[in-house]
C-alpha cells in the first residue's frame, strides 16, 4: 500500500544548501520513495548541543511502498553517505532526516516513534512543513499543525527565515 509521509532534513555543517539538495536526490531515486514535495531552506538557530553553526532546515512530503521501519532505515543509510555521525546528541551534523510523519499512522517501538515525539515544539521543523502541507493535523492530539506553529511563533523569541528554494535536479517530482 502506499503512504504519504513527510520527512524534515537539517544541515549545519558544510555546504548546508548542497547537502540538503543532495539528500532530496538520493531520496528521489530510492526504489519504493517517490518525492513529492520539498520546502525551501530555513535558516534557523541551534537548539541544544552547545555551541554550534546554525542549520538549514527543510521538510519533504514523499509517497511510498515502504513501512515506517524500512523509511527510517532508509533515513538513517542517507544520513551515514553523507558522513553523519552520531556523536553527541542534538550536536552539528552534516545531515540529519526525521521520519515526521506517516500518513495518519502512530507507532512506538524501540527506536522509531511517529508522528516525531518533538514534532509540535519545534518551529524549525514546523515552519517547513507547513509550507508544504498547510492543512496538516497531528494525527495523535488532533491538533491543526498550522495552529501549532502560531502559538509557538507566540511564544518563542527565535526566528526563521526561509532562505532559499530547494529544487532538485531532473525529473524527480511527480515520477
Amino acid at each position: 500500500m502506499v503512504e504519504v509521509a513527510y520527512i524534515g532534513l537539517g544541515s549545519n555543517i558544510g555546504d548546508r544548501l548542497a547537502v540538503l539538495h543532495l539528500a532530496l536526490a538520493d531520496l528521489a531515486d530510492h526504489d519504493g520513495i517517490t518525492l513529492v514535495a520539498a520546502s525551501g531552506a530555513w535558516e534557523t538557530s541551534p537548539v541544544g548541543g552547545g555551541a554550534q553553526e546554525d542549520y538549514l532546515n527543510a521538510a519533504a512530503s514523499v509517497s511510498t511502498e515502504l513501512t515506517p521501519r524500512q523509511l527510517l532505515d532508509t533515513l538513517l543509510a542517507i544520513e551515514r553517505e553523507h558522513g553523519r555521525q552520531r556523536l553527541v546528541r542534538w550536536g552539528p551534523r552534516t545531515l540529519d532526516l526525521d521520519l515526521l510523519l506517516y500518513a495518519d499512522h502512530q507507532v512506538d517501538e524501540p527506536g522509531l516513534t511517529v508522528p516525531h515525539p518533538w514534532l509540535e515544539r519545534r518551529r524549525f521543523v514546523l515552519e517547513p512543513l507547513i509550507e508544504i502541507a498547510p492543512d496538516l493535523t497531528h494525527p495523535s492530539s488532533g491538533h491543526r499543525l498550522a495552529d501549532v506553529l502560531h502559538d509557538l511563533q507566540q511564544q518563542q523569541q527565535e526566528q526563521a527565515c526561509r532562505v532559499a528554494a530547494l529544487d532538485v535536479p531532473g525529473d524527480c517530482f511527480g515520477r
